[in-house]
């Protein structure tokens, strides 16, 4: 039987991992504000607290760590910030776990690539994030793996969930309020709904505390890949709208910050190698979404 502590657990991601835990496990999902990752004292109480309580009730412990700054755009100018954050409070629950002997899952993402591949990336591929963002969550991998044995980077990418804002919900609300949207159709990757990946973490989590998979690089997205463009004409179709009135433009033309990664599809091949179910394709997940949450 596990039991989760969920740094960041307030986040649509952490939302989804306290429903996915079996009712015979726990869940402790304290969010940003209740659990600072960069208070080395606060990691380390939490995670000695955490992994005794869970022992206590003949429990084991993972902590799943889904605590990110995640505001890619203000990174640019926050990068401190978001180094903290993604880099040193990723590397303070490494130490802490490794302390106490449990084991760490990190959620990570698709902005380490630099964007310019033309197949789906595999765990191992030669990294290279193009954004404050991507390098600081970058660094947090590199720290977890080379601190605590015992710790697997689960990269993935566009997620979206009932939790928090997203691109679903942003497109849902235009949809009511514009004829037409004009949406980038030049950049690639594979939308994930957060309780699939919730699911899949809790099976990693399930695996981890036997033996746990040899890779410990990971790539769980939802299967198959579009456009953003074709991931907001999908939405208009779960809207019953007419998913032309998505027109498509280019990268171009709506300058950002920070740069976004043309192409940054994640192969699921390690994923399923080291047994691990595969997430569902990415289109069917959207439909459920919608038929469990009206909006997700």
């Amino acid at each position: 039987m596990l039991a989760l502590l969920v740094p960041g657990g307030r986040g649509q991601l952490g939302h989804d991992l306290v429903a996915s835990v079996p009712t015979d496990g726990l869940v402790h999902a304290p969010s940003s504000a209740e659990l600072d990752v960069t208070d080395e004292s606060a990691v380390t109480d939490a995670v000695a607290s955490f992994a005794a309580s869970a022992r206590d009730n003949d429990l084991k412990p993972v902590v799943v760590n889904a605590a990110a700054y995640t505001a890619v755009d203000a990174a640019e100018t926050d990068e401190e910030r978001a180094f903290a954050v993604n880099a040193v409070g990723a590397g303070l629950l490494a130490s802490a776990c490794r302390d106490h002997n449990v084991p760490l899952l990190h959620v990570s993402t698709d902005y380490v690539f630099p964007g310019d591949g033309t197949r789906p990336y595999e765990p191992e591929d030669e990294t290279g994030p193009q954004s404050a963002y991507g390098r600081t969550k970058l660094a947090g991998e590199q720290r977890i793996l080379r601190t605590w044995e015992r710790s697997w980077v689960v990269r993935t990418s566009w997620m979206y969930g009932a939790g928090g804002p997203n691109f679903v919900r942003t497109i849902a609300r235009l949809a009511g309020e514009r004829e037409t949207l004009s949406v980038v159709d030049d950049q690639h990757g594979s939308p994930t709904w957060s309780l699939d990946l919730a699911a899949g973490l809790v099976e990693l989590a399930g695996r981890v505390v036997r033996t746990g998979p040899e890779s410990r690089v990971l790539h769980a997205t939802g299967s198959g890949e579009t456009t953003w463009r074709g991931f907001a004409q999908a939405v208009f179709e779960e809207l019953g709208a007419d998913p032309e009135r998505v027109r498509g433009c280019g990268t171009d033309d709506f300058p950002r910050p920070a740069p976004r990664p043309a192409y940054s599809v994640l192969s699921g091949r390690a994923w399923a190698e080291a047994g691990l179910t595969p997430l569902r394709p990415w289109r069917e997940a959207l439909r459920e979404a919608f038929a469990t949450h009206a909006v997700p």
